[in-house]
């Protein structure tokens, strides 16, 4: 198969809340927007989509909100975003902002809607966790 688009579509209880958050703190653009669906693309290409988790489109036993979903956002400088999101914005923390040992710096957050967002900024991981990469990346730094 070969395919020619893949991004997430979140299924949300309020999808122009969900869309200004996105449009505010990530830098999205609307290239489609409804009330009931809108389509939002980064600046580099990135995709998301939101879907009122209510729409007829949505198999009705399926009509829930977003749930056990994380988004990853990957950042240059993970610290900064933190300072912006988080001390400013006083947006919702889930996690704090941590090292981990399998090679990110990133905090946990929160959009309206419930639906987690990793921000992460990629470091080196320990000498036991770079064993884990299949990608000669990590190597190289050796």
């Amino acid at each position: 198969m070969r395919m020619n688009g893949f991004y997430p579509v979140v299924l949300t209880e309020n999808v122009a809340q969900s869309t200004e958050f996105y449009k505010q703190y990530f830098g999205f653009q609307s290239v489609y927007e409804s009330n009931w669906y809108v389509s939002l693309r980064s600046e580099n290409g990135y995709e998301l989509a939101l879907l009122s988790a209510d729409h007829a489109t949505i198999p009705e036993a399926y009509r829930k909100k977003a749930e056990g979903l994380i988004l990853n956002m990957e950042v240059d400088h993970v610290d900064k975003e933190y300072e912006r999101l988080i001390i400013d914005a006083k947006l919702s923390l889930v996690q704090d902002i941590r090292d981990e040992d399998f090679g990110q710096r990133h905090f946990i957050m929160s959009d309206p809607g419930g639906v987690l967002i990793d921000v992460i900024t990629i470091i080196p991981p320990s000498v036991e966790e770079s064993s884990h990469y299949l990608d000669v990346v990590w190597k190289k730094a050796d």
